[in-house]
């Protein structure tokens, strides 16, 4: 139906939006309101919580034994090293660069793909492959070091490129899975299990908030990341599933740099420049060249 499709685009335009958002609210409650690991117990907690509650009203699903092994992995490198790598580069980069960066995560699952799965790589995509980690590498190497709230950019763009490295490894390493589980029940255990993953990073980083004392201003920009950024975002993706394909909701993702650059501007908390630009161009090409003729395959297929 037309307008179930509509919805589905709205709810993928939406999760798009939120993230975007979210590069400048968590940037701006680090570090001064929380460090970027205790806010990462902070938000599996909270969404390990969230999801459990919800998986109440779903049928329980029993774990195939052979299947934890994976489960584990897919909550170290999906809800661990990602978000801790991430809000970790967020605190000493700058939201802009954060959305930016992000972008590539297609780029790299490519090449894990064709480490890991043996998928053939093609000049073209060799060739996209190149543009978007050069346009990486130009916001790394020649980008500003530091501005104010933005203490060392180049060690949080690289930063960045880990996260988005270890996103991409858990795509490959969930996809088993998703034909086996429902989505509620991989992400009740997934999340549940980076809680005890995440706890002795940052648990003092945690405990050192001054919790009875934060002020509305941080406690709705908390609420934000845990239950929009990490919880609904996740829930409006599903609901897109069910009428778009997973190749067109991964486009969404180009829609982040766009939102939270207008965000972080409109905000006050980020400029923009020509080598931001042109990195941000560079990078989009690559993008667009090494997906091209996989986006092409599958359209024809379907």
């Amino acid at each position: 139906m037309k307008s179930l499709r509509w919805l589905a685009l709205l709810a993928a335009t939406g999760a798009s939006t939120i993230y975007g958002i979210n590069h400048t609210l968590a940037k701006g409650l680090m570090p001064d309101v929380i460090d970027a690991y205790g806010f990462i117990v902070l938000r599996v907690t909270g969404a390990a919580i969230l999801f459990w509650i919800v998986s109440l009203f779903f049928p329980n699903q029993k774990i195939q034994k052979r299947d934890w092994p994976r489960f584990v992995a897919c909550a170290a490198f999906g809800m661990a090293i990602n978000m801790l790598m991430f809000f970790k580069g967020l605190s000493l980069s700058t939201p802009i660069n954060s959305s930016v960066v992000i972008t590539l995560s297609p780029v790299l699952l490519l090449i894990l793909s064709a480490f890991f799965l043996k998928e053939r790589i093609t000049f073209l995509k060799a060739l996209g492959i190149g543009i978007g980690l050069a346009g990486a590498l130009i916001l790394i190497l020649f980008g500003a070091k530091t501005q104010p709230n933005a203490p060392n950019i180049p060690l949080g763009n690289m930063l960045f490129i880990i996260n988005a490295t270890s996103y991409s490894v858990y795509l490959i390493m969930v996809k088993p899975l998703v034909s086996r589980y429902s989505s509620i029940t991989l992400m009740k255990w997934f999340f549940l299990f980076a809680v005890f993953m995440n706890l002795p990073v940052g648990w003092s980083e945690f405990v050192a908030v001054d919790w009875p004392n934060l002020t509305f201003d941080s406690i709705w920009k908390m609420i934000f990341v845990v239950v929009g950024t990490t919880f609904a975002t996740y829930l409006l993706n599903i609901f897109a599933l069910k009428e778009l394909s997973p190749s067109t909701i991964g486009a969404f993702i180009y829609l982040q740099p766009v939102i939270a650059t207008l965000f972080a501007i409109f905000a006050g908390a980020d400029t923009l420049n020509s080598l931001r630009i042109g990195a941000a161009a560079l990078i989009f090409t690559g993008v667009y060249l090494s997906s091209r003729k996989a986006k092409a395959r599958q359209k024809a297929s379907g």
